[in-house]
């Protein structure tokens, strides 16, 4: 069994979208990363903070699918951070209402022992130098490092993100935000860029139009399933993260190909994450679901062709 270290968020959200609206509900990049692994035989720990405003409740949604929250720190005292957001007719585009860090504005992680010889860190988007804490706290180097960052960061603290960009092996990042780390409109180039600062394999996400992988010269695109409804976009990106880790966490090798597979297993769980607010899909999914929305992807992009 392989062995995933999640570092991110747990939190509050509240969301607006054209379908509805949610009081505040389980969030948090570390929750959605952490829900979709759980669908693959690995080992998976949280790394976050919170305060003690947080539900019993929700703790044990992660719990419940195996998660190690040994290292998730509880402040007694303390609030949970709390993001609010509203998302137009379009989905792709949304507008932050309301931040409240609370007890992440201090967070220092703290990595379990067991896990400071996990296979994979998947870096969920927080503070780089946060990121970076947690790479020098690994007692040796995972097989893979995985980080998510945000344009946020790179307006705010770039020279941190390209410090840790440095140690890291593939980044996910949408193609806006590859767009502003590099200055190049052409995702070709932006992803070339990228890989002359330290990841080897380099993953925009487009929405609801796929992603793409880039390895050196090699580009592979997943398409993303075109769904009936789409309640809720919120947390799609840190699905994708968590499908991609979980699936690598599993695998005795790391190449192109296995990076192909795991965008396509990533892309397949926000597929069902979009389908309900927060994580209330991920919650019940069941695998055989799974296994058989795998088998549309696989319809969706497979055709034969006779060439002369």
């Amino acid at each position: 069994m392989g062995k995933l270290l999640i570092v991110g968020t747990v939190a509050f959200d509240e969301i607006e979208t054209p379908f509805g609206k949610t009081d505040k509900i389980l969030g948090g990049a570390a929750t959605f990363i952490g829900m979709a692994a759980s669908q693959f035989n690995v080992d998976s720990a949280i790394i976050s903070i919170v305060g003690d405003d947080i539900p019993q409740e929700y703790l044990d949604v992660l719990s419940n699918k195996n998660i190690d929250l040994s290292g998730l720190e509880i402040v007694k005292g303390g609030k949970t951070f709390y993001w609010k957001g509203k998302y137009h007719n379009d989905l792709n585009s949304r507008e932050t209402l309301v931040t409240e860090l609370n007890t992440l504005a201090d967070f220092n992680p703290v990595v379990p022992e067991n896990y400071k010889d996990a296979d994979v860190v998947m870096l969920g988007n927080l503070h780089p130098m946060v990121q970076m804490s947690v790479i020098d706290q690994m007692a040796k180097r995972p097989k893979l490092i995985v980080l998510d960052t945000m344009n946020f960061w790179m307006d705010n603290a770039l020279d941190d993100v390209l410090k840790v960009i440095k140690h890291i092996d593939v980044i996910t990042i949408n193609d806006e935000e590859a767009r502003q780390l590099t200055g190049e409109y052409s995702l070709v180039k932006a992803a070339k860029k990228i890989q002359t600062m330290g990841p080897k394999y380099v993953v925009i996400k487009k929405g609801e139009h796929g992603a793409l992988l880039f390895h050196k010269d090699n580009i592979f695109f997943a398409p993303a399933l075109p769904l009936e409804e789409v309640f809720d976009p919120t947390g799609a990106g840190d699905t994708f993260a968590g499908g991609f880790t979980g699936y690598l966490a599993t695998t005795d090798t790391i190449s192109f190909d296995t990076m192909k597979t795991a965008v396509i297993h990533g892309s397949n769980l926000a597929s069902f994450s979009v389908e309900r607010f927060g994580t209330e899909r991920m919650e019940v999914l069941e695998r055989d679901e799974v296994n058989k929305r795998l088998h549309q992807f696989k319809a969706l992009t497979q055709f034969d062709i006779e060439l002369k």
